[in-house]
């Protein structure tokens, strides 16, 4: 399925000409926002524009159409195959994985269990549809630095959100996994809370992330690192977006026992690394071998530095 009908079939009939000049523009469009009574709001490369009644682009807010609570109802229940309640374990969690690997993040009004852990949602009266793009070759220009021979060296990737860490350690895993000039193919376990790096739908990875690769999807970093070093064996394993101490300690066990890690993490920079508890603590021992630095370089353009595990920059891209 193209990208352009994965993203127009999530939306009725009834709604799939507004959108359809959006869509036609699927391989540039970021995310396209819906508010109850607010204006349609599209990111088409990282700029916002509103849509008008005829889904044409914008930037005047005056001439912006709105869409109202019932419309969104229309369009989740829609996305859902008009079953919401078979959804509830996804809206819970705050967002859903749709085919094609596109996320529908979800708010309203959350439904609280007695021991503090959401239960439901309710009201849901936005909805954030992320657009997946898979950029094959991303990790073409800095994979070269990542091997000792042909060992995966521990890594750690570095930017702010929306700068591109979680395309380029899709890459990344995708050429681990298949096999590259560097070294043949090694298993893979991939652990994807926000199912963003496979974007799996009803089990199937959307994204390609090679042949040798494992995926546990909705699970929580620290408990799927486990999980996957009991289970599956894998020669690495990648992460997305570690922040707390549960992550840091399960990285700490996994290359204990000898397996390499892929992970990102927040941040602008090295020194943001160095500020940060979780960050401080992996600098100083030592436990990743290269950090790639992720910024923004204008033009769309993305700058990638990889530093070694003294800290010192090796490479420019």
């Amino acid at each position: 399925m193209g990208k352009e009908t994965s993203i127009i079939q999530l939306f009725p009939d009834t709604y799939r000409e507004f959108f359809k000049e959006a869509v036609l523009r699927a391989d540039h469009l970021n995310e396209i926002r819906l508010r109850a009574e607010k204006p349609v709001i599209v990111v088409l490369n990282g700029t916002e524009y509103f849509l008008t009644k005829t889904g044409a682009f914008t930037k005047e807010e005056s001439a912006a159409e709105k869409i109202g609570q019932k419309g969104l109802d229309t369009i989740l229940n829609h996305i859902c195959n008009y079953s919401v309640y078979a959804y509830e374990d996804e809206i819970r969690q705050g967002f859903l994985t749709v085919q094609g690997g596109h996320r529908i993040g979800v708010a309203g009004q959350a439904i609280m269990r007695t021991e503090g852990e959401i239960k439901n949602m309710k009201y849901i009266s936005f909805l954030n549809i992320r657009i997946s793009h898979q950029i094959l070759g991303a990790a073409d220009c800095i994979l070269p630095f990542l091997y000792d021979n042909d060992r995966i060296y521990n890594t750690l990737l570095i930017s702010m959100p929306g700068v591109g860490k979680t395309t380029l350690l899709r890459d990344i895993v995708r050429q681990v996994s298949d096999g590259n000039r560097h070294a043949e193919g090694m298993t893979v376990g991939v652990v994807d809370e926000r199912s963003e790096l496979a974007g799996c739908f009803q089990g199937v990875a959307q994204n390609d992330l090679g042949i040798r690769t494992d995926v546990l999807d909705a699970c929580p970093k620290a408990l799927g690192m486990m999980m996957l070093l009991r289970s599956m064996a894998p020669k690495v394993i990648a992460v997305d977006e570690i922040g707390n101490r549960q992550d840091e300690e399960a990285i700490r066990q996994v290359t204990r026992c000898g397996v390499h890690i892929l992970a990102t993490i927040h941040g602008s920079g090295m020194e943001d690394l160095k500020n940060s508890a979780i960050g401080r603590n992996l600098l100083e021992e030592r436990i990743f071998e290269r950090y790639i630095v992720l910024e923004k370089a204008g033009n769309r353009q993305v700058k990638q530095t990889v530093y070694n595990k003294e800290f010192l920059k090796c490479f420019v891209c």
